[in-house]
């Protein structure tokens, strides 16, 4: 990895990139892990957003948090319910809006995903308790929208 003197923040986001498959030869976890369960990553996306216990999010809401065009998120969820991973329903208060609900097989899927999102790189075995503990602290800090 390239390191930087000047600028330990620059160095530091090159790090996490580093880590997460971006910017090093390994492949980024969130495409491979779509692969892995026969999704594209954009329909991971979705059933990422997708609360199992909400009571269902609009897909323009969907369309704008994964930088799509609503069109776009249309044949990402004909494709998801024919896999019968979510439904879509009409809003009770706005029946012009459809809202996307995980099924009981999207919301296992959903979770397998995230347990194989969520599990640590290899490089954390090489931190401590402690360390991964500050390391958690740190990034969640700095994830911390700015005042």
């Amino acid at each position: 990895m390239e390191r930087t003197v000047a600028d330990p923040a620059t160095d530091a986001w090159k790090a996490i990139l580093s880590l997460v498959g971006w910017g090093s030869g390994s492949a980024p976890r969130f495409p491979m892990v779509a692969l892995e369960l026969d999704l594209s990553p954009k329909q991971l996306g979705v059933l990422w957003r997708l609360d199992p216990d909400g009571p269902g999010s609009p897909m323009r809401a969907i369309a704008q948090s994964l930088y799509c065009d609503a069109s776009y998120v249309t044949d990402l969820v004909d494709r998801l319910e024919e896999r019968e991973l979510i439904v879509r329903t009409p809003d009770p208060g706005d029946r012009r809006v459809k809202l996307l609900k995980l099924t009981p097989k999207g919301t296992k899927l959903r979770q397998t995903a995230l347990e194989r999102l969520y599990a640590p790189p290899a490089g954390f075995e090489q931190l401590t308790p402690e360390e991964q503990r500050t390391l958690a602290r740190l990034l969640e800090k700095a994830a911390e929208p700015a005042e």
